[in-house]
């Protein structure tokens, strides 16, 4: 679905403050997304503040586009979702962004969809939610409802993000579940560096030894875990005993005498 993100526009209606602009540039970036309009601009924007906020993602700013009025903004667009924090007749259809975000995918897999935001001081208006197929509530605590523009902005395009399935979740690398034997040689490594370092005694160590086993099997222990454990239980048997096992500079066994176990 990145095509689909293509094909989403997030047309600011009269924004005031650079800064907030730049912000936009970055949120959208963060979320593949790169298609910006402004609708109506105003003459007192700071573009420098806007430059300097957008930082990395100023070629999104490069490369909006300014258009006299939402209609025009809005014109080749299919579905266009406005975003209200206030409530009322116009906005009793109102859904959130994750309720929304799998139809406004779907349309712009076909097609442009817009998301539309107002100004900061005014929101959009009976006219410019007049224009709009869905009208976006964002669920915010009822003590302070609005939200900076930017951060709406953001929290629109993750949606759409996370719907689209692009974010491939970095997976730790596989390793198979460690079968019975190898969990138990692990355990007697365990139980005779216990001994070795004081820890346990024979009068309780049955019962320490219960109690290890409890603490690793509350969840999966796959092969390298185990061999992890192993070479430190390795290493602290070495360090342990190393004034009977010292070689000729003292040193360390190789590390991969202490981690590697077939």
């Amino acid at each position: 679905m990145s095509c689909a993100l293509d094909n989403i526009r997030v047309v600011l209606v009269s924004p005031i403050y650079g800064g907030n602009i730049g912000a936009v540039c970055r949120c959208m970036m963060n979320c593949g997304i790169s298609d910006l309009a402004v609708a109506a601009p105003r003459d007192d924007v700071d573009e420098n503040e806007t430059v300097q906020r957008a930082y990395h993602a100023v070629e999104v700013y490069r490369k909006r586009r300014v258009f006299s009025t939402l209609e025009e903004a809005v014109a080749d667009c299919g579905a266009i979702a406005g975003t209200s924090a206030r409530r009322g007749l116009y906005r009793s259809h109102a859904k959130s962004p994750r309720e929304w975000a799998p139809g406004l995918l779907k349309s712009a897999q076909g097609g442009r969809v817009a998301l539309v935001f107002g100004s900061e001081d005014k929101g959009l208006s009976n006219d410019h939610l007049a224009l709009c197929t869905h009208i976006i509530q964002i669920p915010s605590h009822s003590s302070y409802v609005s939200l900076n523009l930017s951060h709406a902005v953001m929290i629109c395009c993750y949606e759409l993000f996370m719907e689209s399935g692009v974010f491939d979740d970095p997976a730790e690398e596989w390793s198979p579940d460690a079968p019975s034997e190898l969990r138990e040689r692990m355990l007697g490594m365990w139980e005779k560096t216990l001994y070795d370092i004081g820890f346990m005694n024979d009068e309780k160590g049955d019962h320490m030894m219960m109690g290890l086993r409890r603490i690793f099997s509350r969840g999966q222990l796959t092969v390298n875990d185990v061999k992890i454990l192993m070479g430190i239980a390795r290493q602290t048997q070495w360090f342990v005993n190393r004034p009977r096992a010292l070689k000729g500079d003292g040193s360390a066994p190789p590390a991969e005498e202490v981690q590697d176990e077939d």
